[in-house]
């Protein structure tokens, strides 16, 4: 193994370092803790929670002074590509009624979250889970986290291979030792319910063990006992679909298939990440460079190699330097290619194949899925599940034994619908609401936000809760400027970027309580960083302060997009137009 930066270093490891490697493979103090009577868990234990796919939460709106806070378990699932079998979502379903708070959320990496779950439920919930067949395992955490895919069930051109290689990067990265500690803990051992990889994966992962790779801890070869410094992110797609926001993943993965469908290879790139701080100029959302394209029989050994190599060189004194973007920044790509090279992977990284123009797909509405199959695409605002509309798909998914299917645009896809179901399936949706689901608002399409409060620990302000109104406000102004070209709009309620803002045309990023900072500039295909213009805007300035801006977008014609046209503008023309807004 190479000379690493955390091994090398004089400095004593992190508090948060040392926690990682005394837990036993992610064991405890977590178990310990499930035992006591405490209506919540202390620090250390919270921390080792989130590689079990939780994170501990109150809701503040319930605080009261001198009162306990109101402490409840934000679950999300591990389901790469997006994809969730009918039966573990009636499982998943029924969970939220029961014990949690009646809400299902599909999440901006394709997995649906579950609130409101109590400690005492906890190993219930996650128990019922992984006996239907899903897990929590690694969707938080400093390890890979769910994998993203195209969430199309297309049998057509290289959509199936791309959901493969997604499936096979899932199980590949997947946890050794913490696997039999997540059973241990959560189904009380019981190993039937291991991830059971391919041949094909099994025998790469076997490699873990051998030369640069290897961590040097048999029982987690790849991690090692104290994993990596920070999360990680991977994504596939196929040529021209730009569905998983591709630049933003620590691993972005385009697929080239033949004529067939047969995988070929792969367009890498690397070091892409959203995640900032406020005030921190060290921290910063970045795009992914590319690195080079890889044959398809090594493209599994490049991604362990990759992980590897942010393993023993990723900053694990600061935190918030610890993504990878930030070593890529620091050193370079060519650094980063030759240390790859040199150390961990041994085959040809060759130069990027062409690629067409992307596209943000969506699939809502009604697809052919293959002969005599159809899904059906349908627009969920925020990704929340709740009330009629959430008991109707429960129907749905019974009645017709379907399968559901997650959108990184947090929308959701009903699947397996046979031909002699769809006139059945279009009145059970045209009774939820969902007559022409094809059809929905220009703004809301492709609008995204995060939770926010009450439930998030780091939020300053409003997102998903005020979103709707919010792209209400925008849709009348652009109708009365006389507008008819749709804005990709993106909200958080903190700078950590979890609804990825920072890539969309304007981007309304949290910085104080109804205050938001605003970036402007990204593209409709999510295809170029947008930039910071103020810093502290109140929301209810929105419209002034947008007014100059958006009526000279009208007055040039419009044939630009608004992210392009605020670039061609240049910075210092877009910041009179809103200071002029803003009075």
């Amino acid at each position: 193994m190479p000379d690493v930066t955390h091994g090398s270093s004089a400095k004593a490891p992190s508090k948060f370092e040392q926690l990682k490697d005394s837990s036993g493979h992610l064991k405890e103090p977590l178990l310990t803790e499930l035992a006591n009577d405490a209506a919540n868990f202390t620090e250390g234990a919270v921390q080792i929670l989130k590689f079990h796919g939780s994170y501990q939460q109150d809701n503040r709106d319930n605080r009261r002074k001198g009162a306990e806070k109101d402490w409840q378990m934000m679950l999300r699932l591990r389901n790469p590509g997006g994809r969730v079998p009918g039966s573990l979502y009636l499982a998943i379903d029924e969970l939220a009624d029961r014990l949690g708070n009646g809400t299902l959320r599909a999440t901006t990496r394709q997995a649906f979250q579950m609130h409101g779950v109590r400690k005492d439920d906890l190993k219930e919930v996650i128990g019922t889970i992984v006996r239907e067949l899903g897990s929590t395992l690694a969707a938080c955490g400093d390890i890979n986290r769910n994998v993203m895919a195209p969430a199309a069930p297309f049998e057509k051109a290289g959509y199936p291979a791309a959901r493969k290689l997604a499936d096979d990067i899932a199980d590949l990265l997947a946890p050794q030792a913490a696997e039999g500690s997540y059973l241990d803990i959560w189904v009380d051992g019981d190993l039937s319910y291991r991830i059971k990889p391919s041949s094909t994966v099994k025998s790469v992962k076997a490699r873990q063990q051998e030369g640069g790779v290897f961590s040097g801890d048999a029982a987690e070869p790849l991690y090692g006992s104290t994993y990596l410094p920070r999360k990680f992110k991977v994504a596939v797609t196929v040529p021209g679909d730009n569905s998983v926001d591709l630049l933003t993943q620590d691993i972005g993965l385009v697929l080239f298939s033949d004529p067939q469908g047969h995988a070929q290879g792969c367009n890498v790139y690397v070091g892409g990440g959203m995640g900032r701080t406020h005030n921190k100029e060290e921290t910063f959302a970045r795009t992914a460079d590319p690195l080079g394209y890889v044959a398809i029989d090594h493209v599994l050994d490049l991604l362990q190699s990759i992980v590897a190599l942010q393993r023993d060189h990723g900053d694990r004194e600061q935190r918030r330097h610890a993504r990878m973007k930030y070593l890529i920044h620091d050193r370079g790509v060519a650094w980063f290619r030759q240390e790859l090279e040199a150390h961990y992977f041994a085959h040809p990284i060759k130069g990027m194949r062409l690629e067409p123009k992307t596209k943000l797909e969506d699939y809502l509405g009604w697809h052919r899925q293959s002969r005599g199959l159809w899904f059906v695409g349908l627009p969920v605002l925020c990704g929340r599940l709740e009330g009629a509309f959430k008991q109707g798909l429960r129907r749905l998914v019974d009645t017709y034994k379907l399968e559901v299917r997650l959108t990184p645009n947090q929308d959701l896809l009903l699947c397996n619908i046979g031909t002699s179901q769809r006139a059945s399936v279009r009145a059970d949706l045209a009774a939820l609401g969902y007559e022409t689901p094809e059809e929905t608002a220009p703004l809301a399409r492709h609008a995204i936000a995060c939770p926010a409060l009450p439930l998030c620990g780091l939020a300053v302000t409003e997102a998903e809760r005020i979103l709707p109104d919010v792209l209400e406000r925008l849709d009348v102004q652009l109708q009365r400027i006389g507008i008819s070209r749709s804005v990709l709009v993106r909200m958080t309620g903190c700078p950590n970027g979890c609804a990825r803002p920072y890539m969309a045309e304007i981007g309304l990023v949290g910085s104080g309580v109804d205050q938001y900072q605003l970036w402007l500039g990204g593209t409709p295909n999510l295809s170029r960083l947008a930039e910071p213009y103020l810093e502290r805007m109140p929301l209810e300035a929105l419209e002034a302060t947008l007014e100059p801006l958006l009526q000279a977008w009208h007055t040039a014609g419009g044939r630009r997009s608004l992210g392009d046209f605020v670039v061609k503008s240049g910075r210092s023309t877009v910041q009179e137009w809103l200071a002029a807004g803003a009075g």
